[in-house]
């Protein structure tokens, strides 16, 4: 299991920060997502591992025997981009370390190629959170520049009757908590989804996973360092009640340790804002995204 440095002697009593109205998703609320809304949520389980690229390859070519191929991944799988905030202390970078039962963060995240992004490209606004085991997100979908205005301005956007709940909830951490970016991931994702009797079970593959701590735009022309060593992959797991038989024993067989490993975590790590753990990859690791057969399309996709 990925072992991370501990932070000393910090607590979250006295935070002020309650869970706030709203934070609690009933039980009916899948249902709902498979109805048209600019307002979504997922309530499920998370399980990751960290797996070399050749042994992705293989597990890969058996999940697809099971799931089928996320419509916009084709061939070589599309971006994912996500610019987190936090506070001048890292609350809650340091609520992931020390493993807080209920935790929070908040993000602006685009799907496809970053250098596409203009003012009106769709984005997410997104808060997810952990709540015991259980992940559960909420999200937006917003044309960027009303992102920005929302999370770097801290200003009210137009909106939906049905967003206004959630966009409240955004400005009231943005504004309380007093957040800011401070750092953005990207990575290449191949995604599977369920059918028949594993339907909500998603399975995702995600490579090239690096990050940057300035330059926060999403369409920035900059460069990003590796926070995830090229030749790993994060393979994650997520279901909506449980992990098929099937699955596990795949996973068995290969030999997969479960890690606890936070992309946005890496990222801090990576470019020095809180102390590394022994997982890393050296300074000079850089990656310049220049793939010749970048996806410009904006797959807009479930994470």
């Amino acid at each position: 299991m990925l072992k991370r440095f501990r932070k000393p002697a910090v607590s979250a009593a006295g935070s002020g920060d309650q869970p706030v109205s709203g934070a609690e998703i009933d039980s009916d609320q899948g249902h709902r997502l498979r109805a048209p809304s600019t307002l979504h949520a997922f309530n499920r389980y998370e399980i990751k591992y960290l797996v070399d690229a050749s042994e992705a390859a293989g597990l890969r070519e058996e999940i697809e025997q099971r799931l089928d191929r996320d419509r916009h991944s084709g061939d070589q799988g599309y971006g994912i981009w996500s610019v987190y905030y936090d506070t001048r202390q890292l609350r809650f970078y340091w609520e992931k370390i020390e493993g807080l039962k209920f935790r929070r963060k908040l993000r602006v995240r685009h799907y496809g190629d970053r250098f596409s992004v203009a003012d009106d490209t769709p984005v997410f606004v997104e808060i997810k959170q952990r709540v015991n085991r259980v992940t559960q997100k909420r999200r937006v979908r917003l044309p960027y520049r009303d992102a920005l205005r929302l999370c770097d301005g801290r200003q009210m956007v137009e909106h939906e009757p049905s967003q206004r709940a959630f966009l409240e909830e955004v400005l009231d951490l943005l504004l309380r908590l007093d957040l800011r970016a401070v750092a953005m991931t990207g990575y290449q994702r191949h995604a599977y989804m369920g059918r028949d009797a594993d339907v909500g079970l998603r399975v995702t593959f995600d490579h090239r996973i690096r990050g940057r701590d300035r330059d926060f735009h999403l369409g920035a022309d900059t460069e990003n360092r590796l926070i995830v060593p090229a030749r790993k992959s994060i393979v994650e797991v997520k279901a909506n009640e449980r992990v098929p038989y099937w699955l596990t024993d795949l996973t068995a067989k290969r030999n997969l340790q479960v890690v606890r490993v936070s992309k946005y975590c890496q990222s801090v790590e990576a470019h020095g804002l809180a102390p590394r753990s022994i997982f890393h990859v050296p300074d000079h690791d850089l990656d310049p995204d220049l793939d010749p057969g970048r996806d410009r399309s904006t797959a807009l996709s479930e994470a």
